[in-house]
């Protein structure tokens, strides 16, 4: 009685998880494609970045907004909202970096090594099941230290340091992939909005950090 209890507890818990992936990367693919439209967009139109106050701003407000009604569908406008807010923000920096030598190249160089790096390491997650949470501790203290040492590369324009912090978010973003995907096989993270939040910002910083890292090698050529 106990085992067929406890085998009935585990396919639940299984199916649990299965329906949380699911929900997870058809959302993360819905995001993505949104926040590429209104890249798009924002590149077509030429408009210009909305600056480092307003982008913090609109930013964790949104983020805010989603985490607040992550268990309704009022979370799934926020989540379209933030993506299409960051979406809006990238497409100035793309068209910043398609005006350089080689500026197509950069771009489709780190687009590629993005896709290549989440679905690698993904997969791998998936596959392996290994248990990645005690990556945690360490990546939020990670991120921490490698934004305010942004901010301080950004208001006393400190290239070498900046190029450092754009490096340290390769690494703390791959390690955030696996750790985000293993807690959601685990049963560590059981809402999907939330995961599709943590794995989208993932993608975009390592995006973002990518094309600053080629575009300051290209220059360096």
């Amino acid at each position: 009685m106990n085992n067929t209890f406890t085998l009935k507890q585990s396919q639940v818990a299984a199916l649990a998880t299965n329906k949380v992936i699911r929900n997870t990367y058809t959302l993360l693919s819905m995001t993505l494609l949104f926040s590429a439209l209104t890249a798009g967009a924002s590149m077509t139109l030429n408009l210009p970045h909305p600056g480092l106050l307003f982008t913090f701003a609109g930013y964790f407000g949104l983020l805010f907004a989603t985490s607040k009604f992550r268990n309704s569908s009022l979370g799934l406008v926020f989540v379209f909202a933030l993506t299409g807010f960051m979406g809006y923000t990238l497409g100035p920096i793309l068209n910043s970096y398609l005006a350089l030598p080689n500026g197509s190249q950069i771009v489709m160089t780190a687009m590629g090594g993005t896709g290549a790096i989440f679905l690698g390491l993904s997969g791998y997650a998936l596959t392996s099941r290994k248990d990645f949470s005690f990556m945690g501790g360490f990546l939020m203290a990670g991120i921490l230290v490698a934004f305010m040492a942004g901010l301080g590369a950004v208001l006393f324009e400190m290239p070498a340091l900046s190029l450092a912090v754009s490096s340290m978010f390769v690494l703390l973003m791959a390690g955030l992939i696996l750790y985000q995907t293993s807690a959601i096989i685990h049963g560590g993270e059981t809402n999907y909005i939330m995961a599709t939040v943590t794995l989208f910002v993932s993608i975009f910083n390592l995006f973002t950090s990518l094309l600053h890292l080629l575009g300051a090698f290209n220059n360096s050529e």
